[in-house]
């Protein structure tokens, strides 16, 4: 004899899940964006650590660090790919001991992806939000191991709401088109 399922016996993975407003909507589940990731990859990669070996002999205090964030996606013409899209997320970080630099890191780090049947109101955000929230955790293993081979304790940088920086940037979800997001113009400070 089988038993009728009731709600209190479906799982939470059977629950039909309703995607957010940055969702497409024609999207059947949230599971997997219409989205193709093709290559990661550092695109330009800088490491000044000015004054050593001082900072890493002397210990009066930790340095002030501050870190920006900026990301960008254009278009790309690529052979055999339609929608193609390179996302780029540019992090900085500035280490000072009062006037003296420790160090100074600066990291472009982007994809190439491709998208598919994303209703074009929705392009931005998904290339502005969603894909540096996929390329932020290899960034931030990057600036750690930079720091730490440059011989100062791993940085590790926080967590970073992206939707939250697109919105103070663009005013909304809805915003602009990819492309017309300059490189480094407006960058979003976090402090450390």
């Amino acid at each position: 004899m089988t038993k009728k399922k009731t709600d209190k016996d479906t799982t939470d993975t059977e629950k039909k899940i309703t995607p957010g407003p940055d969702i497409p909507e024609n999207m059947h589940s949230i599971d997997r964006l219409p989205v193709t990731i093709h290559a990661q990859y550092i695109k330009d990669l800088s490491f000044e650590n000015p004054n050593a070996p001082m900072p890493l002999t002397k210990s009066d205090g930790k340095p002030a660090i501050g870190v920006d964030f900026s990301m960008d996606a254009r278009k790309v013409e690529v052979k055999d790919f339609e929608n193609a899209y390179e996302v780029a997320l540019y992090v900085s970080v500035n280490a000072k001991k009062g006037d003296i630099t420790t160090f100074l890191l600066e990291l472009e780090y982007g994809m190439m992806v491709t998208l598919e049947n994303v209703p074009e109101d929705k392009v931005h955000p998904l290339l502005l939000i969603e894909m540096p929230n996929y390329l932020f955790p290899y960034a931030r293993q990057i600036v750690s191991d930079m720091t730490q081979a440059a011989g100062y304790m791993p940085f590790l940088l926080s967590p970073v709401n992206f939707k939250a920086l697109y919105r103070k940037r663009f005013g909304g979800p809805k915003a602009g088109n990819p492309g017309d997001t300059p490189a480094k113009d407006k960058k979003e400070k976090e402090s450390a």
